[in-house]
Order: C-alpha cells, then sequence, then structure tokens
C-alpha cells in the first residue's frame, strides 16, 4: 500500500469513528429527553436553561394608604375586589389602561378600596406537568408584599409579560424583577422556594370561584360582578352607582 493510501485509509477511520461518536451523543441526548418527556420535567430543564433577557422597570405608581396587596382607605364607601392572572392579556390591559384611572381618580379620592386577588393557576392550569407560571408569579407578588412592595411587582411583572406560558415568569426572571425592585434577595427567595403564599394563591381562585368568577379579569364592586378588561367609564359608571346606593 502505498504512503497516499495509508493516509487516505486513516483519514477514513478517523471520520468513522466522528460519526460513531457524534450517533452516540444523539442517542444519548434523544434518550434523556424522551425520560425528560415521560416525566414531565422537559419544559421545566428548557426554562432553566432560558436566558433571563432584559428586565423592564416600568415608571412607579403613586399610591397611597397601600396594605400587601391593598391600596386605598379600608372605610371606603366602595370597595373593588379583583382576581386576575398575572400571565392573562386583559388582565394586563386592565392594568395599563384602566387600573391608574381608577386608582387615580377614585382610590386617591377615598371613594375606592382596591384589593387585588390572583386566581391560582388558572391560565397555567396544570401544577403536576410543571406549568406553573400563573401561580409562580401570584406567589411572588405576595412575597414582594412582605417588602411592601406588592404593586410594584405587580407592574414589574406586566411590563415583562411575553405571552402566556411563553417564559416571562421561569424562576430566573422573577428573582431577577426582584432585584431589580431592590427587594432584599434572601429574604424573598426564602419565601418564594418556600412557597410560603401557594395557599393563599390557591385560595385566592377557590373564593374568586365561590363568588361566581370564572375567567380573568373578574371584579366584584361592592359585591356587583363586572366580567372582563372593561373600559374606564364602565368602572367609572358602576363606582358612581355604587356610591349613590351607599347614600355617598
Amino acid at each position: 500500500m502505498t504512503s497516499d493510501n495509508k493516509r487516505q485509509s486513516i483519514r477514513e477511520r478517523r471520520l468513522k469513528k466522528q460519526r460513531q461518536r457524534r450517533f452516540s451523543v444523539i442517542l444519548v441526548v434523544t434518550a434523556v429527553a424522551l425520560v425528560l418527556v415521560g416525566l414531565g420535567f422537559l419544559p421545566t430543564a428548557i426554562k432553566a436553561l432560558t436566558p433571563v433577557g432584559e428586565i423592564v422597570v416600568p415608571e412607579p405608581t403613586q399610591r397611597s394608604s397601600v396594605d400587601f396587596n391593598t391600596m386605598g382607605n379600608p372605610d371606603a364607601p366602595v370597595v373593588i375586589v379583583e382576581y386576575s392572572d398575572y400571565q392573562c392579556p386583559y388582565c394586563k390591559r386592565h392594568a395599563d389602561e384602566t387600573e391608574p384611572l381608577i386608582t387615580e381618580n377614585h382610590v386617591e379620592t377615598g371613594e375606592v378600596y382596591y384589593i387585588r386577588r390572583s386566581f391560582g393557576n388558572y391560565i397555567s392550569d396544570n401544577l403536576q406537568r410543571g406549568r406553573t407560571e400563573s401561580i409562580d408569579s401570584a406567589e411572588a407578588a405576595y412575597c414582594a408584599g412582605d417588602q411592601e412592595k406588592f404593586w410594584e411587582y405587580k407592574d414589574i411583572l406586566y411590563a415583562n409579560w411575553l405571552g402566556e406560558d411563553a417564559g416571562s415568569y421561569t424562576e430566573k426572571r422573577l428573582m431577577a424583577m426582584a432585584e431589580a425592585l431592590n427587594l432584599d434577595m434572601d429574604q424573598f427567595r426564602s419565601c418564594f422556594t418556600d412557597h410560603k403564599y401557594r395557599e393563599l394563591a390557591q385560595q385566592d381562585r377557590f373564593d374568586g370561584t365561590k363568588e361566581g368568577i370564572n375567567s380573568t379579569p373578574g371584579f366584584l364592586i361592592n359585591g356587583k360582578y363586572i366580567l372582563g378588561a372593561q373600559p374606564y367609564a364602565v368602572f367609572a359608571q358602576e363606582i358612581q352607582a355604587a356610591l349613590a346606593a351607599s347614600g355617598n
């Protein structure tokens, strides 16, 4: 065999070994992926590897008399209870367009006491399969409330919404949002990872369902059910009606 033939034979053997190694790696990766899919862990594994990306910090909103997930005077003649999911696009619309007007024109004037509750794992709706962004974001907001930043965290959640179950509220992003708000990260992380508010978030949905809430956002204005991201004019009319009924 000539030297050229020997070199050609060596190259072919090397290429064959490289192909075999690549094939072995593909088999291993495929097998692991199939196991993860079977156990329901693949979405979680993918999310863990997903980069955080840029976190948008919205302009602060003026809110007075804030206490955890409430704002306004507890003795106000009108009480609004909101049930929302942080993944819900219509909830985001209400938070972006309507809630600021209610806050400015009715909460700050002492007419309305506003309570914001979650709706459990409504959008994700499958804790067993690792779809937990709805309840994770709700728990995170309550954890921020321990540091008097519930409403600011609510704002930053919606400012960084990417879509339903689209990775908006992975643990990494929830932590990054808390950090962007200068929260005590040890306290926040402990609250979140210990699921301090998991039961409260689940109770929110139970209570809302008992009140007749069956989709998000849903509102009770002095007990009257208002469904959906209605324009501000609808809320203003209902608030005025509730004020009149209460003699104010």
